[in-house]
């Protein structure tokens, strides 16, 4: 049973993307390295048929997850959505009250998070202290080195 996922219009296509690559493309690629492998001799001391026969273990695996994945995705519809708190593809500037620093995520599904372009999982710690604040309250968020306390400075999409 697949977990519901939301997705944006981008990270839902990027997604059937991958897959596509994988199944149309790496797949065909890893038949070819078997058969490969297969043609040099002996199977039991081949470690190049042990090799490609694992890859395409690893393949199958990762095209599985990405169909688990997408049979649960859902698009979010961000007219529908609240505005005045932290939610999903809310862009939330904050300011940690120790060192004063503000920084700026964009909350997104578990698929699409990406910290070098300031997009933070909504399960994530952070993301998961985040939601359902508004602007002015204080998020406090337990992570390994404590708890971290951020101010909630604008939302918006």
């Amino acid at each position: 049973m697949s977990k519901v996922s939301y997705y944006t219009p981008e990270g839902l296509k990027k997604l059937r993307e991958e897959l596509r690559q994988l199944k149309d493309i790496e797949r065909v690629k890893a038949s070819k390295a078997i058969a490969e492998a297969r043609d040099k001799g002996d199977l039991s001391e081949n470690a190049e048929y042990d090799a490609a026969k694992e890859a395409q273990g690893m393949l199958e695996m990762r095209i599985s997850k990405l169909e688990d994945q997408l049979a649960g995705a859902r698009i979010i519809d961000e007219s529908q959505l609240d505005m005045s708190k932290v939610l999903v593809l809310s862009i939330v500037k904050i300011k940690n009250q120790t060192n004063g620093m503000e920084m700026t995520y964009t909350l997104v599904a578990d698929g699409e998070a990406d910290l070098a372009a300031g997009k933070i999982s909504v399960n994530s710690p952070i993301g998961q202290g985040l939601l359902g604040k508004s602007v002015g309250e204080v998020a406090e968020i337990k992570v390994p080195s404590g708890i971290m306390k951020f101010d909630i400075i604008e939302i918006s999409r």
